[in-house]
């Protein structure tokens, strides 16, 4: 598959910014770590690749809203590009590899391209509507795994304020009836998972658009399907999520929304 010519600059942007990344990965004392809240965290790493991304970005894009993680939205036309430098700062800060560096593009509320790369593992994630979602050179599909006792599923488990009531009973009632969950601490790159068919499904609260926004067209374009946690239709200002490869995706929204 050729690239769309937004892939590439996207590419381009995040490549550049990867080699930023990768050069301060696992180097803990030369981090300088800003706590926002209870484990959410700001380091320069996550500084430096975002002015980095919008360095490249803005060249090519000049005219685009912006909206960053750490920057905030830069107002422009109606065209808009999301940004999250480090997909899993945590991660990042503990010199765990699932970290990424997330890109999309919005054009009247639609995410119609976006990338996810994780410069540790060399793992590039792209998806443009109408055609498909990538890894590399590889076509990516979600699972084909229809009884829940058959799947792993993804989350987030919340942490510090952003704990809410009657998660825990979330995670008892997927572990209860699948082959197992997993918190992996990047939900972009974990929607890549599902698009991969290396998770079945995922599902988590509070979320911002740049956490997800690539990841959610990513298992579109994949063939499998994104919602609410309770079945309704998934839009860019909603806080929750779920997806899965469509085929187990109505058990787990029946299973998540009576909680």
């Amino acid at each position: 598959m050729i690239q769309p010519a937004v892939i590439n600059i996207f590419e381009k942007a995040a490549k550049k910014a990867g080699k930023l990344l990768i050069r301060d990965f696992g180097e803990i004392e030369n981090l300088q770590i800003e706590s926002k809240s209870i484990g959410d965290f700001v380091t320069n790493a996550d500084l430096k690749v975002e002015k980095s991304l919008l360095e490249t970005l803005k060249y090519y894009y000049p005219n685009y809203s912006y909206i960053t993680e750490e920057s905030g939205k830069i107002e422009g036309d109606h065209n808009t590009i999301i940004i999250d430098p480090i997909d899993g700062t945590s991660n990042f800060i503990h010199g765990i590899p699932h970290v990424g560096i997330v890109i999309a593009k919005m054009t009247d509320n639609e995410i119609t391209d976006g990338v996810i790369y994780n410069p540790i593992l060399n793992e590039f994630f792209w998806s443009s509507k109408g055609k498909g979602s990538w890894c590399n050179e590889r076509r990516l599909r979600v699972s084909n795994r229809s009884t829940l006792t058959d799947c792993l599923i993804g989350t987030g488990l919340p942490f510090g304020n952003r704990t809410y009531e009657g998660y825990l009973n979330e995670v008892d009632e997927i572990l209860k009836t699948t082959a197992g969950v997993r918190r992996l601490g990047a939900a972009g790159l974990d929607l890549a998972y599902v698009a991969a068919g290396k998770l079945d499904g995922f599902w988590e609260k509070d979320l911002n658009l740049w956490d997800i926004s690539s990841g959610v067209l990513l298992v579109k374009e994949a063939g499998g399907r994104v919602s609410k946690m309770n079945g309704e239709d998934w839009k860019v200002e909603s806080r929750d999520i779920l997806a899965s490869n469509t085929k187990i995706h109505k058990d787990l929204t029946q299973k998540l929304s009576l909680l």
